[in-house]
């Protein structure tokens, strides 16, 4: 089907074609497991469902829409080759799909790109693929990839804002649907350049048009939330990229439309929380999540009075972690969490000050970064000091022992400019 927006002409998902894209998909693509989670569903007070597409056979649901879009295509077509720009899930999933189409395909990736996943891409494409690292950006891989494009006729895949990779992301919603016996109330996803929720809203709103449909994105990246607020696509100057699988300038054309159109709302969750509900998910689940496969999840906090008694479904994008990003995690849940705070420390140039500082610590209290060069000719000399506490509470105590010891310090955790240059 199809609808006229301001003079443009967009083509949506069709149901159909979702079901024809399942067909394909066949033996290609795994169906993932919906499982409910007995700990999530407890703390809730709700009964929650993962629908796991990070056991997806490239660990993320990509592989459904680069395949969907290959497969729909001619063999006259693809002669020249497809071509993508990423740097993540997106490029594995169309080199699998080019191993098993038996199609060349070149991928740009930022030279910035970790060695981990150019090796994951070869991994996938084996010699169907060919790995162009160029630029220290997306952009710059995407200019890359274009003018690859238009020298080589090749097929460009984008990555979320054509109809066919929506469609085939869509199949996430086919399986959600056909393995649930129960009524869902709400339906969570992440939302990047929208695809995925744009494919698996269009499955929803015509199956099951009374289940509540949120999409989340990182406060950081807020994207789709920006552009459905102004009501037309923006492209945001700066953005935070942690959550690389959703974090995203401008969202697509025709997955803004669809977006504003099916969802229920759109909910942005800080990265810190995203990073303690990795970390969560690592410890009591063991269940590997990249960031954006963990939103989801993370945005049950902010829904958790509506969600009591409902049944609410998950979608967990991916778990293509970096393990080489555990400390970044950890130290942004620790931030988030109100468990580390940073402070420039004037210490007294005089035997016995750094003791005297020590007594002001609380029990559980840890020192887990300490910076100081002891300086000439001054009174006091300046040191960076990282305290790790074991409860939230016990901020506010600590703060008033270093006031009563007339510690002169400067709280650096809400100077972000400051804080990011000594931290």
């Amino acid at each position: 089907m199809s609808t006229v927006v301001d003079d443009k002409k967009f083509t949506f998902p069709d149901l159909d074609n979702i079901y024809l894209a399942a067909e394909r998909l066949r033996g290609v693509a795994t169906h993932t497991p919906l499982q409910e989670n007995i700990n999530l569903s407890d703390r809730y007070g709700a009964t929650i469902f993962l629908k796991r597409e990070d056991l997806q056979v490239v660990r993320s649901y990509k592989i459904r829409g680069a395949y969907n879009k290959m497969a729909s295509m001619t063999a006259e077509s693809l002669v020249n080759g497809v071509v993508c720009a990423s740097a993540g899930n997106h490029a594995q999933g169309l080199a699998y799909a080019c191993r098993k189409m038996a199609v060349h395909g070149t991928i740009f990736m930022p030279t910035t790109t970790p060695n981990q996943k150019v090796k994951q891409v070869k991994l996938f494409g084996k010699e169907f693929v060919k790995v162009v690292l160029v630029g220290d950006t997306y952009d710059d891989a995407y200019h890359a990839a274009m003018e690859f494009v238009d020298t080589h006729d090749s097929v460009f895949v984008h990555p979320f804002d054509d109809v066919q990779v929506m469609e085939g992301q869509g199949t996430v919603g086919l399986e959600i649907f056909k393995d649930s016996n129960f009524k869902i109330d709400y339906l969570i996803m992440a939302i990047g350049g929208g695809g995925l929720a744009s494919g698996v809203s269009a499955v929803f709103k015509q199956l099951s048009p009374k289940t509540k449909l949120i999409g989340v994105e990182p406060a950081g990246s807020p994207s789709m939330k920006v552009a459905i607020d102004e009501g037309h696509v923006v492209t945001l100057d700066h953005i935070d990229k942690f959550v690389d699988g959703a974090a995203v300038k401008r969202v697509g054309d025709t997955t803004f439309e669809i977006c504003r159109k099916n969802l229920d709302r759109v909910l942005l969750v800080p990265e810190g929380k995203v990073c303690t509900t990795i970390l969560q998910l690592y410890n009591e689940e063991a269940i590997v999540a990249e960031p954006a496969g963990a939103l989801s999840i993370a945005a049950l906090d902010f829904l958790k009075d509506e969600i009591k008694g409902k049944n609410v479904v998950c979608l967990v994008g991916g778990g293509n972690n970096d393990i080489t990003r555990t400390e970044e995690i950890k130290e942004r849940s620790l931030l988030y969490e109100g468990l580390k705070h940073y402070f420039i420390i004037r210490f007294p140039q005089r035997a016995g000050a750094f003791r005297d500082f020590l007594n002001v610590l609380g029990p559980d209290d840890d020192i887990s970064r300490f910076e100081y060069a002891k300086k000439t000719n001054r009174e006091t000399g300046p040191a960076v000091v990282g305290i790790e506490l074991k409860h939230r509470e016990d901020f506010g105590p600590l703060i008033q022992r270093m006031q009563a010891q007339n510690i002169v310090f400067e709280y650096l955790n809400d100077q972000p400019d400051l804080f990011q240059f000594l931290v």
